[in-house]
Protein backbone atom coordinates (compact mmCIF):
# COMPACT_ATOMS: atom_id res chain seq x y z
CA UNK A 1 0.00 0.00 0.00
CA UNK A 2 1.16 3.67 -0.64
CA UNK A 3 0.47 6.67 1.15
CA UNK A 4 -1.33 9.02 -0.18
CA UNK A 5 -2.17 11.28 2.95
CA UNK A 6 -1.32 12.24 6.54
CA UNK A 7 -3.27 14.48 8.67
CA UNK A 8 -5.23 14.44 11.42
CA UNK A 9 -7.51 16.92 10.19
CA UNK A 10 -10.77 15.14 10.14
CA UNK A 11 -12.81 17.26 7.41
CA UNK A 12 -9.84 16.46 4.87
CA UNK A 13 -9.84 12.07 5.86
CA UNK A 14 -13.58 12.53 5.07
CA UNK A 15 -13.19 14.36 1.75
CA UNK A 16 -10.58 12.31 0.60
CA UNK A 17 -12.30 9.30 1.44
CA UNK A 18 -15.49 10.80 -0.54
CA UNK A 19 -13.31 11.26 -3.59
CA UNK A 20 -11.77 7.92 -3.80
CA UNK A 21 -14.96 6.31 -3.07
CA UNK A 22 -16.67 8.02 -5.69
CA UNK A 23 -13.46 7.15 -8.24
CA UNK A 24 -14.01 4.14 -7.27
CA UNK A 25 -10.47 3.64 -5.87
CA UNK A 26 -9.73 1.28 -3.09
CA UNK A 27 -8.32 2.64 -0.03
CA UNK A 28 -7.45 2.00 3.44
CA UNK A 29 -7.63 4.70 6.48
CA UNK A 30 -4.94 3.68 8.46
CA UNK A 31 -4.51 4.29 12.53
CA UNK A 32 -8.34 5.35 12.46
CA UNK A 33 -8.91 3.48 15.68
CA UNK A 34 -5.72 4.98 17.33
CA UNK A 35 -7.85 7.94 18.54
CA UNK A 36 -9.86 5.72 20.64
CA UNK A 37 -6.66 5.17 22.01
CA UNK A 38 -5.55 8.02 22.24
CA UNK A 39 -8.59 9.64 24.06
CA UNK A 40 -9.80 10.93 20.70
CA UNK A 41 -7.59 14.22 21.15
CA UNK A 42 -6.57 14.30 17.45
CA UNK A 43 -3.35 14.31 18.28
CA UNK A 44 -2.30 11.02 15.74
CA UNK A 45 -2.25 11.56 12.64
CA UNK A 46 -4.61 9.17 10.18
CA UNK A 47 -3.50 7.82 6.73
CA UNK A 48 -5.40 7.21 3.56
CA UNK A 49 -3.48 4.49 1.74
CA UNK A 50 -4.09 3.06 -1.63
CA UNK A 51 -2.80 0.11 -3.73
CA UNK A 52 0.31 0.68 -5.72
CA UNK A 53 -1.46 0.22 -9.37
CA UNK A 54 -3.86 3.20 -8.20
CA UNK A 55 -1.32 5.79 -6.66
CA UNK A 56 -0.93 7.65 -9.21
CA UNK A 57 -4.73 8.36 -10.30
CA UNK A 58 -5.49 8.93 -6.73
CA UNK A 59 -3.25 11.67 -5.92
CA UNK A 60 -4.38 13.25 -9.19
CA UNK A 61 -7.45 13.31 -8.08
CA UNK A 62 -7.08 14.41 -4.48
CA UNK A 63 -4.66 17.30 -6.03
CA UNK A 64 -7.02 18.35 -8.10
CA UNK A 65 -9.78 18.67 -5.50
CA UNK A 66 -6.88 20.70 -3.65
CA UNK A 67 -5.83 18.12 -1.19
CA UNK A 68 -2.61 18.71 -0.92
CA UNK A 69 0.02 16.09 0.46
CA UNK A 70 0.58 16.35 3.84
CA UNK A 71 3.15 13.98 4.04
CA UNK A 72 6.40 12.90 2.51
CA UNK A 73 4.47 9.96 1.15
CA UNK A 74 5.92 6.73 0.60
Amino acid sequence: MKELIRTNDAVTISFAESLLRDAGIEFFVADQNMSIMEGSLGVLPRRILVKPEDEQAARRLLADAGIGETSGGS
